[in-house]
């Protein structure tokens, strides 16, 4: 039985989600929030794992060829999660640790299935048996303006996904705005800097700690 907190971090490419899981990962071990004990496990996907690390290459830079077919996309990223799951996010969970990772199933439905076009009920029950129907605690999206993101990537050499241009990342992001109603989402405009945005990401793990004790109550 899942003891430990999950909190996933969610957004199109260029919202900054690798600083900010930095600064949570700063943040959290020093907050006063985490129970005595419980270590902090900071990851991501793809890549969380030693096999995940070989499939997020495949993923991003995969070899010369005629390019992945969509379903051998959906394939590998659902391998790279269900490692992740057995290897590093469950034993965490289990022993009572707090799990930060960047990205998770939500990308997923948002990449795959609103940006690719693939059936979200296949995603669904393809990620439930990878995941075995496990589902973050709480998932951050940071909701970047399209214009802004597209003028980040452009300021670094982009990966296979990063380079697939505006309007998939359009396609994207409309994939997390229908997934954001979700209680268990927390959506982050991000409007100001990174101080900013820190704070609101703290503030909404504070808060959905706080309606857990209620519940529990």
């Amino acid at each position: 039985m899942k003891q430990g907190l999950f909190i996933a971090i969610e957004g199109i490419d260029g919202s900054g989600k690798t600083t900010q899981v930095q600064e949570l990962a700063d943040w959290l071990p020093t907050s006063g929030l985490m129970p005595p004990g419980a270590d902090l496990v900071v990851t991501r996907e793809p890549g969380g794992t030693a096999l995940g690390q070989a499939l997020r290459t495949l993923l991003l830079d995969p070899p010369a060829g005629p390019g992945l077919a969509l379903q051998t996309e959906l394939l590998l990223y659902a391998a790279d999660r269900a490692q992740h799951v057995a290897e590093r996010i469950a034993p965490a969970l289990a022993a009572g640790h707090w799990v930060l990772s960047d990205r998770f199933s939500g990308s997923t439905v948002a990449y795959q299935g609103y940006g690719r076009g693939l059936s979200l009920e296949a995603i669904q029950q393809l990620d439930a048996f990878a995941t075995g129907g496990l589902r973050p605690d709480l998932t951050l999206w940071l909701d970047v303006p399209l214009k802004e993101a597209l003028q980040r990537l452009a300021q670094r050499n982009k990966d296979r996904i990063e380079a697939e241009g505006e309007e998939f990342l359009r396609s994207v992001r409309l994939g997390y705005m229908k997934q954001c109603p979700d209680p268990c989402w927390a959506w982050i405009d991000e409007d100001g800097g990174i101080d900013d945005v820190h704070f609101r990401c703290r503030e909404e793990i504070k808060d959905f700690l706080a309606w857990r004790l209620t519940l529990r109550e």
